[in-house]
């Protein structure tokens, strides 16, 4: 199974300290885009034209609320998103962001904790990925199922084949020209349909 150092991840730090942005960097292990911005309207303008895989907001931000800008992220993107709130206001802005899927820690927080959670943030992108993988592959193999299915149907009716020789006979086209069984489902189609 692929660790966090086998897949390459792009992070946005939003923050106004420059102390902060060293302490995030140092917790930073597989990531190869490492952005930083001051303010939420430059920070929106990233989100807006590339991906990320993280967003860490140092709240709160000089244009807008940090809340507001978490809230962005998770619209306009898939990013996982961090936001470091003053330790008065932190009760108030977890329950408020949670539902969202937005972690929220208060600062100061303890040395090693930021680490800790980008990590778990980190392992969420990656299953989020893996299962994004999943859904892909199958979409792609109802599509073939799909297409074979119309290919069949089509060599009944036309050809008066039954289901399982019309099954066979695109397993043998197949096997015989060294393509896939779509390919020669995808040929069928357009031979038998334009009849």
């Amino acid at each position: 199974m692929p660790g966090i150092r086998d897949k390459q991840h792009s992070i946005l730090i939003v923050s106004t300290s420059e102390q902060f942005d060293r302490i995030v960097k140092r917790s930073l292990v597989g990531y190869i885009t490492i952005d930083t911005r001051k303010s939420a309207a430059m920070a929106r303008r990233c989100i807006l034209e590339r991906n990320y895989d993280l967003v860490v907001i140092n709240s709160p931000v000089p244009d807008e609320s940090g809340e507001a800008f978490a809230l962005f992220v998770t619209e306009q993107s898939n990013a996982s998103v961090l936001l470091v709130t003053p330790h008065d206001l932190y009760e108030q802005v977890m329950d408020r962001l949670t539902d969202y899927g937005i972690l929220v820690m208060a600062k100061p927080f303890p040395y090693g904790q930021i680490n800790k959670a980008i990590r778990f943030l980190t392992a969420v992108q990656n299953r989020m990925g893996s299962l994004a993988e999943q859904t892909q592959t199958l979409e792609e193999k109802m599509e073939e199922i799909r297409i074979i299915s119309r290919a069949k149907l089509l060599l009944v009716e036309k050809q008066g084949m039954t289901e399982d020789a019309a099954h066979r006979f695109i397993g043998k086209q197949a096997m015989d020209q060294g393509v896939s069984r779509r390919r020669i489902a995808r040929k069928l189609i357009w031979s038998l349909g334009k009849d």
